[in-house]
């Protein structure tokens, strides 16, 4: 089973990463399921097999609730066989709930706020087949938050599915905890065709009605669970480069909080179509947008989307390395959109379950287990792949994934920095990731070490 995160530790540069109870800083990767509930056990097993540890599962309000108090038994079953599926493999599980456009009212099919939650106040609303997206910005959708954010007796409904689906996913060992709402969106007021009336409006949303809404699930979901951890997203608009306004959150369980900030990494540009155009800043924009918040509050990053619809694109291909790149720099995890095999929209393997030309650095190497504070990783000249960390109070054993099929000949594991290095290689196969396993016995706290790995 991949190690659970009981804690966090904060490093020099203002990171916030997950620990186990060893002391040992956790990278979680991984990718979303399909949001329609098609998951196989067949997917979950390839996921692990990658070398990956992370699933983020979607689910429907209305397809588990899709009558007030009639709770969907053959949805839930679904649900546990996944979350069943992930322990038998080694993943770890975030519950993801799910909304596209409020709910199934405005063409959402059958994922998100129910239709007997849904309330309109009779305003227009008119589906574009070419943009998805701009549905948020109709008045019918734009009431149909407000009163979520606003009515009393949604507020309590919204709280009680919650409570209720918590209560009885808690005794699942797989399960990393709920990220509490996807997307958020709510009312603008003025013409959303104008910038400055989005930001207006999300800075809006992110002071008042959004933390009301955390804070209520986040204590609907305490009420019953207080091992899970529990994540909040900003607005969309934090893809464009414009931080969140949210306030601080607490968490009411008992010892240190388990919270987290979960926003997505898109271009919109990239996800409008184009080709990804590496002169426009977005990766810069974007890692300056979402740092303050997390370091001010101290919460792991964990990235719950991000991902091009077509990486078979040269700059959509350097867009996927450049989003690893970044990542390992801020974020204490994160789960692709998604996974599927097919040859594009959005499917990160092939048909034969192997990356999906352009999505290969997703399924690069990197430390899921490390005995010490990240510094730097990434590939270097000559194929070369190394992780630079300083060495921890506690000696443990450091484990770097080696990624399936990326060494076809064998690889060299070297150490550099400590004397006393012993090295546990699990040789990659071609569709099995392995593992370097690294004990520094005698390394003194402190100590600049570097892992490398280079093909044979």
């Amino acid at each position: 089973m991949a190690a659970f995160p009981t804690g966090t530790v904060t490093t020099a540069d203002g990171r916030t990463l997950f620990t186990d109870e060893a002391g040992r800083v956790l990278q979680l990767r991984g990718f979303n399921l399909d949001k329609y509930g098609e998951a196989t056990e067949a997917d979950l097993r390839s996921i692990a097999a990658r070398g990956f540890t992370l699933v983020r599962v979607a689910v429907s309000w209305t397809r588990l609730e899709p009558a007030r108090g009639r709770y969907d038994r053959a949805e839930l079953d679904r649900l546990h066989r996944v979350l069943g599926w992930a322990e038998r493999y080694g993943l770890l599980a975030v519950i993801d709930f799910h909304q596209d456009v409020y709910g199934p009212k405005f063409g959402g099919g059958d994922r998100g706020i129910p239709l007997w939650a849904t309330r309109d106040e009779g305003l227009p609303f008119v589906e574009d087949p070419d943009d998805w997206f701009a549905g948020y910005f109709q008045p019918a959708v734009q009431a149909a938050f407000r009163h979520l954010y606003d009515d009393a007796d949604l507020r309590r409904l919204q709280a009680g599915f919650y409570t209720w689906l918590a209560t009885e996913l808690r005794g699942h060992r797989s399960l990393l905890g709920y990220d509490l709402f996807n997307e958020p969106s709510g009312p603008i007021d003025g013409d959303p065709a104008d910038p400055a009336v989005l930001v207006a409006a999300s800075a809006a949303l992110e002071r008042d009605r959004l933390p009301a809404m955390y804070r209520r699930l986040i204590t609907a979901i305490r009420r019953v669970d207080d091992r899970s951890w529990l994540f909040v997203e900003p607005t969309v608009l934090v893809g464009q480069g414009v931080p969140t306004q949210l306030p601080a959150l607490s968490d009411p369980r008992p010892g240190p909080d388990r919270l987290g900030y979960a926003p997505h990494f898109y271009d919109t540009a990239v996800e409008a179509g184009r080709d990804w155009d590496p002169a426009g800043g977005f990766v810069e924009r974007y890692t300056a947008a979402i740092s303050a918040y997390p370091a001010a509050h101290r919460l792991p990053v964990l990235v719950g989307e991000w991902g091009p619809p077509n990486s078979r694109t040269p700059g959509n291909a350097e867009l996927v390395r450049r989003q690893v790149e970044a990542m390992s720099g801020f974020a204490a995890g994160w789960t692709m959109w998604y996974w599927c095999r097919g040859t594009g929209g959005y499917c990160a393997p092939g048909p034969d379950g192997r990356p999906a030309p352009g999505e290969e650095p997703a399924f690069g190497p990197y430390p899921a287990a490390l005995a010490g504070r990240p510094v730097s990783e990434g590939y270097r000249d000559g194929g070369r792949w190394s992780l630079t960390f300083i060495a921890g109070r506690t000696p443990g054993r450091t484990e770097v994934v080696l990624p399936a099929g990326a060494y076809p000949h064998g690889v060299r594991v070297t150490v550099a920095g400590a004397r006393a290095a012993v090295v546990d290689v699990r040789q990659p196969e071609a569709d099995r990731a392995g593992v370097a396993g690294i004990l520094l016995p005698g390394v003194r706290a402190g100590a600049s070490v570097t892992v490398t790995l280079a093909p044979r």
